[in-house]
C-alpha cells in the first residue's frame, strides 16, 4: 500500500510538471485529486492493518518495498507499524487541506508550489516508513529543500528570505550531529538496518555519545528551547500552506524520532538523560507560554504556543511510561489538527484586512459569526477543553509526569493555566468589543474557507470522544 501511495504521488508530480503554468487550474485539480486519492489509500491502510502486528522485526504489516543498495550496507526496506500509521494518516489529511487553502492565494509559479507540496508529502512518507537509519536521515534532511524554497519564494513579507535561511541552517546544523551518530553506529555494528539494530544492545558509552547527536538533531526539529529561534520567524513569513505543514507535520518529526530511536536503540542513554530532558521540557512549557502571552502578531502567538505544546510532548516521551507514550502520540496528532486550524483562521483574517497585529482587530463576531464560531472551537481545543483530543493527551501527559516525579507536574500544570489565559485573551481581543474602525467591508467565510477548519474541528472532537479507535496501545510492547 505504501508503494502504491508513493507511486500516486510521483505520478501526480510528473503530471503537474507536464501541465506546467500554462494551465494553473488543471494543475491544482490534478494535485488535489491525487491528494484525495492518497488520503483514501491511507484510510484503507489504517482500517485494514493487522492488529496483531507489533514489530518491524517479526510480525510486520508487510515488506512494502525493497531496493538493494550494496552488499556492505544491506538493503533498503520500507515498512509500516502502529507508530508510523498515525503520522502517515495525519500527513494525508493535511496535504489536500494545504492545496485547498492555497487555491486563490498562490497566484504565481503555481506548478512549482504544487510540486514542492507533493514532494514534501512523498518525503514525509519516506521518513515514517524507512527501516534504514541512513535513508531516514536522507529523507529527514530532504524535506529542508522544498520547505526552504516554499518559505523563500511564497512568503508573505520582505523578511521571508531571512526566515527561510533561519529554518534551513538551524535544522541542517543540528542534523549533522545525527549524521555523525549514524556513522558511529555503522562503524561499531556494521549495519544500518533498523530491525537488526533494535534487536542488539549497543555499549553504554557508545549510546551516550550517539544519543547526544540524535538528541541535538531532533531537538531542533521539535523544537526544544533553546533551539526554537527559527520557528516563530519561519511561521510568520511562510505561506499558509507552509505554516500548516510546519505546525502539523514537520514539528512532529522530532517527537517521532525520539519515539522511534530513543528507547529502542539507546535505552541506557535515554534513561540517564531523561531528568535533564524533562527539565528542559518543563522550562519550554513555561517560557514559551509566557512568551506567547506578550505576542502582538497573531501568527507568532500560535507559533510560540506550538513550542509550549511540544515541550509537553517531550515530557511525556521521556517519562518512560505507557501513559506517556500514548499521550505523546495523541498530543502530536491533536496539535497537528488544532494548530493547523488556528493558522488557517488567522490567515483568513489576514487575507481580508492585510494585517496580523492583534490590536487592530475587535468586534469580529458581529460581522463574521461563522468565522468566530470556528475560531472559538479551535481556541477551546487549544486550551484542552474536555471532549477535545487535546484534553485526552494533556491529561495522560500529566499522569505520566506524575509517575516520573511529583515535581515534574508543576510546570505542565502552570503551562495549562497560561495556555487558557493567552488563548482566551487572544479570542476576546479579536472577537468581542466595539467593532474596530480598521475592519471595513468584513465578510464571513466562504465554503472554501469553511470546510478545512471544520474538518479539523470534527476530527479533534471525534478522536477526543473516542480516542481508543487509534489503537495506540499496540505500540507499547514495541517501544517499552
Amino acid at each position: 500500500m505504501i508503494l502504491l501511495i508513493s507511486t500516486v504521488l510521483i505520478t501526480s508530480i510528473f503530471l503537474v510538471m507536464l501541465v506546467g503554468n500554462s494551465n494553473p487550474l488543471l494543475s491544482k485539480k490534478i494535485a488535489l485529486g491525487s491528494s484525495f486519492l492518497v488520503l483514501w489509500l491511507s484510510i484503507v491502510l489504517w482500517t485494514s492493518h493487522n492488529t496483531e502486528s507489533l514489530f518491524y522485526s517479526n510480525i510486520i504489516t508487510g515488506w512494502l518495498a525493497s531496493v538493494p543498495l550494496s552488499t556492505d550496507w544491506g538493503s533498503l526496506y520500507f515498512g509500516v507499524d502502529h507508530l508510523s500509521l498515525p503520522f502517515i494518516l495525519l500527513t494525508a489529511i493535511l496535504t489536500p487541506i494545504c492545496i485547498i487553502i492555497s487555491w486563490n492565494s498562490i497566484t504565481y509559479l503555481v506548478k512549482e508550489f504544487l510540486v514542492f507540496l507533493l514532494a514534501i508529502h512523498l518525503l514525509l512518507i519516506g521518513v515514517f516508513t524507512s527501516l534504514n537509519i541512513l535513508l531516514f536521515y536522507i529523507m529527514f534532511e530532504g524535506i529542508l529543500i522544498p520547505m526552504f524554497l516554499m518559505i523563500g519564494i511564497w512568503g508573505s513579507r520582505k523578511e521571508k528570505e531571512r526566515a527561510a535561511f533561519y529554518f534551513f541552517f538551524f535544522t541542517l546544523a543540528g542534523s549533522l550531529f545525527m549524521l555523525l551518530g549514524i556513522f558511529t553506529i555503522y562503524k561499531h555494528t556494521g549495519t544500518l538496518d533498523y530491525t537488526i539494530l533494535s534487536l542488539q544492545t549497543l555499549p553504554s558509552e557508545l549510546q551516550f555519545w550517539v544519543f547526544i547527536g540524535f538528541f541535538l538533531s531532533l531537538a531542533v526539529k521539535i523544537p526544544k528551547i533553546p533551539f526554537h529561534i527559527w520557528l516563530p520567524q519561519a511561521h510568520v513569513e511562510a505561506p499558509v500552506a507552509g505554516s500548516v505543514l510546519l505546525a502539523g507535520v514537520l514539528l512532529k518529526l522530532g517527537g517521532y524520532g525520539f519515539l522511534r530511536f530513543s528507547w529502542t536503540l539507546f535505552p541506557v542513554a535515554s534513561q540517564y538523560f531523561s531528568p535533564v530532558i524533562i527539565l528542559l521540557g518543563s522550562i519550554a512549557v513555561i517560557y514559551a507560554s509566557l512568551s506567547t502571552c506578550r505576542q502582538t502578531d497573531a501568527k507568532k502567538l500560535v507559533a510560540y504556543s506550538s513550542v509550549a505544546h511540544m515541550g509537553l510532548v517531550t515530557i511525556a516521551i521521556f517519562s518512560r511510561t505507557s501513559e506517556g507514550l500514548v499521550a505523546a502520540i495523541i498530543l502530536m496528532l491533536a496539535h497537528g489538527f488544532v494548530s493547523s486550524g488556528l493558522f488557517i483562521t488567522v490567515t483568513n483574517l489576514y487575507d481580508r484586512f492585510h494585517t496580523r497585529i492583534i490590536r487592530y482587530y475587535k468586534g469580529v463576531v458581529y460581522t463574521m459569526p461563522i468565522y468566530s464560531t470556528l475560531f472559538f472551537l479551535l481556541i477551546l481545543a487549544n486550551i484542552a477543553f474536555p471532549i477535545s483530543m487535546n484534553f485526552v493527551g494533556e491529561f495522560m501527559s500529566i499522569l505520566s509526569a506524575l509517575q516520573f516525579s511529583l515535581l515534574a507536574i508543576l510546570c505542565p500544570l502552570a503551562g495549562m493555566v497560561l495556555s487558557a489565559a493567552y488563548s482566551l485573551l487572544f479570542y476576546n481581543k479579536v472577537s468581542f468589543g466595539y467593532p474596530s474602525s480598521f475592519l471595513q467591508f468584513a465578510r464571513d467565510v466562504n465554503r472554501r474557507e469553511l470546510w478545512p477548519p471544520l474538518l479539523l474541528i470534527v476530527l479533534t472532537i471525534t478522536l477526543g470522544v473516542m480516542p481508543t479507535c487509534l489503537d495506540l496501545t499496540l505500540c507499547l510492547p514495541y517501544i517499552y
